[in-house]
């Protein structure tokens, strides 16, 4: 249960405040939960002080959806441009899982809130989240084609469906990944190996 009892104001707390105690909420209780009462007792600030800053909750949601976004792509962005020119394209796609779990996971809350309620909230939200939404996926898009076009994917693969997959093979590891069993970097390096290398041996095809 969240406490909405009042607070004492807290002076020094603004946007960045109000927007962290959203995030942290909403990723641990999902959208319909969470209050602009409880964000604000979050935030150590009355109520109303939140319309100084925001015309509502979903405007709240909208800016946190965008955050969370941007955050992971770039840091898959800064990953690829810190490779070597002409770099393998096994450390290209290496790099950009890191980019994306290293962000997800090591990155919390607004990564976290994301994933977790983006199903949850209103049509307006999602639909004002898209732009973000879709420069990732046109990111990851481009940096597949690429690597196609290098013969580093095979030409029957339909991109789209794979790029669906993998965000979502990545995205679901914040219901599992405990940091005590290896690290975010660990985790990206298994994953690429399975997709680049797949899972089954030739011998396992025998009858």
């Amino acid at each position: 249960m969240i406490s909405t009892k009042e607070v004492a104001e807290k002076p020094e707390v603004g946007r960045a405040g109000i927007l962290d105690a959203a995030a942290l909420l909403f990723g641990q209780h999902g959208y319909g939960a969470v209050s602009l009462r409880m964000i604000a007792q979050a935030a150590g600030i009355k109520a109303g002080s939140i319309y100084y800053h925001f015309a509502s909750k979903d405007a709240i949601i909208v800016e946190i959806l965008d955050v969370g976004i941007r955050v992971v792509h770039n840091e898959a962005r800064a990953r690829i441009e810190a490779l070597p020119a002409g770099s393998p394209a096994s450390d290209v796609f290496r790099a950009v899982l890191r980019g994306h779990l290293c962000a997800l996971l090591e990155h919390g809350d607004y990564t976290s809130a994301n994933v977790r309620i983006f199903g949850q909230v209103p049509p307006a939200v999602r639909e004002a989240n898209l732009p973000v939404r879709h420069a990732y996926e046109s990111f990851l898009d481009d940096l597949l084609s690429g690597l196609q076009a290098r013969g580093a994917i095979r030409d029957d693969v339909n991109l789209p469906r794979f790029r669906l997959l993998l965000i979502g093979a990545l995205n679901a590891t914040l219901e599992w990944f405990d940091p005590q069993k290896g690290s975010a970097e660990e985790l990206a390096d298994d994953y690429a190996d399975t997709f680049m290398n797949g899972i089954l041996t030739q011998s396992g095809d025998k009858a």
